[in-house]
């Protein structure tokens, strides 16, 4: 029997899915992982954390995924295994809830990465500045913020006190999902638990030696928000939809696609349209904007950097995509 379900979890060789009918259940999935790199000259998606997917359900035991459905969303990272396609992490999200601590964990260039990121990703971004009740330098993080993601709602937060988490209540709408995007430690999987009203996911306590968070989520996995949420200050607000928690991750490769990055880095387009030829590598061409405006001090070395490294991964990602097609095409043709 053929149904429609949402994959709710991933772990190392099975998935859990929320069947349309209302059921879920585990599969276990196999055979797709096989033929999926040479069933044709386009890279088939496998699985991940929010897909629809089309399963033949057996009752008896393990369903097998037959089809991943098209996505409106997706975060992607780079594959370990060289020469396969990158790696889904969750899909067909609404809300990107960037989470970064406002302790050590914070620094510009991360968000700027993980901005970009989210927006290439096809949701929308949302900045969370966690444990908020252990932030000592407010006023300069915000300027931050700020100064790197200029009119992306941002929210103070602290999952022990709930400062700030009833300001979320507008993103959590039923049919909404959200997906939780941030390094290790940095209290995604606190946010969860206060969110659902129980312990749902394991969480580790400030490490003294340099205030971090001690990584503790190990696997993707979807949770349905209940209608009322219990705030740790007593007071109660309106729950609905969905959120996605995720691996903490070391760095998020960026993929094909520039939509991101002239999202995150709007300072330097401006610029370069204003430079005298609209091919400018902004090297050694003369009447260059974005050369001038960074002699003048107007345009941020860091900022400018990390706008070059990223363009550098996209065309790298590119690249890679092209070579696995040709593999793909080339497989095709021997059989």
């Amino acid at each position: 029997m053929e149904n429609i379900a949402t994959v709710t979890a991933v772990h190392r060789d099975r998935y859990e899915l929320s069947m349309d009918t209302g059921t879920t259940t585990e599969i276990f999935y196999g055979r797709l992982k096989a033929a999926a790199f040479y069933n044709s000259t386009e890279i088939v998606p496998f699985p991940t954390v929010g897909d629809r997917v089309m399963v033949s359900q057996n009752t008896g035991g393990d369903s097998l995924i037959l089809e991943v459905l098209e996505r409106k969303s997706v975060f992607m990272r780079l594959n370990a295994t060289q020469g396969l396609p990158d790696q889904a992490v969750a899909a067909n999200f609404d809300y990107v809830f960037i989470t970064m601590s406002c302790n050590k964990d914070f620094h510009p260039a991360k968000l700027e990465r993980f901005l970009t990121a989210a927006w290439q990703s096809g949701g929308t971004p949302v900045i969370l500045l966690t444990k908020s009740d252990l932030m000592q330098e407010r006023e300069r993080i915000l300027a931050q913020v700020s100064a790197k993601a200029a009119g992306v709602d941002t929210y103070c937060i602290s999952a022990y006190t709930g400062e700030g988490i009833s300001q979320l209540e507008k993103y959590f709408v039923s049919g909404a999902v959200i997906v939780l995007l941030g390094s290790s430690g940095v209290g995604k999987s606190s946010l969860v638990n206060v969110l659902l009203g129980e312990e749902q996911m394991a969480t580790g306590s400030i490490r003294e030696s340099d205030s971090q968070g001690r990584h503790t989520t190990t696997y993707k996995q979807m949770f349905d928000i209940p209608d009322r949420i219990l705030l740790p200050d007593g007071n109660t607000i309106k729950g609905g939809g969905r959120i996605i928690d995720t691996p903490g991750i070391r760095k998020l490769v960026m993929g094909e696609g520039t939509d991101g990055i002239d999202l995150t880095f709007e300072d330097i387009a401006a610029l370069a349209s204003q430079c005298r030829f609209s091919d400018c590598r902004h090297q050694t061409e003369p009447g260059c904007a974005v050369k001038q405006a960074l002699a003048d001090g107007l345009l941020d070395i860091k900022h400018w950097k990390m706008y070059l490294s990223l363009q550098k991964e996209e065309a790298y990602a590119k690249a890679r995509q092209q070579i696995i097609t040709r593999r793909m095409e080339k497989a095709k043709r021997r059989r």
